[in-house]
């Protein structure tokens, strides 16, 4: 049984997923992959102590204060490189981007590899299914776009200019499945 509730954020509603005890999702309305690594059925909870505290962190972050994501339990679904993949978007400090080119070479180095392609790693992170808590919204192009949130960038901008990214310096796609 998956557990449920909302949250009314600045971007728009937000679904909140447990299994009881960990958060395992987190999705933006309409945004792709909704409901993706989180089989069976769906029940809303507005009241769980788990689904309580990330509406908590929420309101923290959206307030402007600085939430780590390893204050709530968080149980991503996703294989061994996946979840290599989420933790080390966990320590991507707030306010601060990485590319998805040196993401790539962390994830290398954690899994014991020579190397990786960023492309494997750009799509473990649009499967992310906790965004803004793990914060994939940190990963931009290394030429400087704003490519690849499955939330839409004008989201993802919104977030970094909220994080006080200076979003002016990044470029907008042209074309792709992050617009």
């Amino acid at each position: 049984m998956i557990h449920t509730a909302e949250y009314d954020s600045p971007i728009g509603p937000i679904t909140l997923a447990s299994d009881g005890t960990h958060l395992v999702g987190l999705w933006l309305r309409g945004q792709k992959y909704y409901g993706g690594g989180v089989p069976g059925e769906w029940t809303a909870e507005e009241n769980l102590p788990v689904l309580a505290a990330g509406k908590e962190w929420l309101r923290r972050y959206f307030a402007g204060e600085k939430p780590l994501p390893g204050e709530l339990p968080l149980k991503p679904a996703g294989s061994e490189f996946r979840q290599t993949v989420y933790k080390l978007l966990c320590e991507i400090p707030y306010g601060e981007t990485v590319s998805y080119g040196q993401l790539a070479k962390q994830a290398a180095a954690g899994l014991g590899l020579a190397s990786m392609s960023a492309q494997a790693v750009g799509g473990a992170v649009g499967h992310n299914p906790i965004s803004i808590i793990i914060p994939c919204h940190r990963i931009v192009g290394a030429s400087g776009s704003l490519t690849g949130y499955a939330g839409g960038i004008q989201t993802k901008r919104w977030l970094l200019k909220h994080e006080g990214v200076p979003v002016e310096r990044f470029t907008l796609p042209r074309r792709g499945s992050a617009l």
